[in-house]
């Protein structure tokens, strides 16, 4: 009796182990899966800044994965969904750096520095990064709609940002919305003129920019020169150029 009582209690014990096996199979299964996804968006961003979004077919894009064209489709059904896992993983990417911004302990000016030198790391150091800002319109209009809305969403971030500096005295009386625009335009021009065999790597390029764009909104006329970001910031940054790789850029 005591035997049958315990026996739905073993056989619980030994299908444990089992359901472990296959959740742990599974996830394997899963990250592999994704990783190579990301292969995939990585080898058409190339393409698709080397070829122009139009004149490259999955064929084109399949070679540079080092995939059949057959295999390719198990990953994404069409280039229209590459390019818009493209852009959505871009702005997932520019949302986590702003998030973790506003988390530091600093100034409005050294929260700034930091979402732009993640912005043009995105840009030029990751390859979906430059294609999702090349290519703002090859999408339907559905698919449109949803990136756009999150592409606001990080704008909308910036201009707070930029808000609470002028609210605290630490950035000139400005125009937030004016004012996160230029940022913008300016770092999302970078990638129209970086050249991966230039003088200056990608981060080295963020906190030129950096400079340039933070000590126009700076209050106080004797920081202009040069503005430093505190020890905090500073270490982000420090973090963020170690797992840059070594590309070169330059502004001809």
């Amino acid at each position: 009796m005591v035997i049958g009582a315990f026996r739905p209690l073993l056989k619980r014990r030994t299908q444990l182990p089992i359901s472990r096996i296959r959740n742990q199979r599974d996830g394997r299964v899963h990250r592999r899966y994704l990783a190579r996804r990301l292969e995939i968006l990585r080898a058409a961003g190339r393409e698709f800044r080397t070829r122009g979004f139009a004149e490259t077919g999955m064929r084109d894009i399949a070679e540079a994965a080092a995939l059949s064209p057959a295999n390719l489709y198990n990953y994404f059904r069409g280039k229209h969904e590459i390019l818009f896992f493209c852009q959505d993983n871009s702005l997932d990417r520019l949302l986590a750096a702003l998030e973790k911004a506003r988390r530091l302990r600093t100034g409005a000016a050294s929260r700034l520095r930091t979402v732009i030198v993640s912005h043009v790391r995105c840009l030029l150091d990751e390859v979906e990064g430059s294609a999702a800002h090349l290519l703002t319109s090859a999408l339907p209009p559905r698919e449109q709609h949803y990136l756009v809305t999150k592409r606001d969403r990080y704008e909308e971030g910036l201009r707070s940002l930029i808000s609470a500096g002028v609210r605290s005295g630490e950035f000139v009386s400005a125009d937030p919305a004016l004012a996160a625009r230029a940022i913008l335009g300016a770092l999302n021009w970078s990638v129209q003129w970086f050249r991966p065999d230039g003088p200056q790597t990608a981060a080295e390029i963020g906190e030129g920019l950096a400079n340039y764009l933070v000590q126009g909104l700076l209050a106080k006329q004797d920081a202009r020169m040069r503005p430093k970001p505190d020890d905090e910031t500073h270490q982000v940054i420090r973090n963020q150029i170690r797992q840059v790789p070594k590309k070169r850029a330059s502004a001809g």
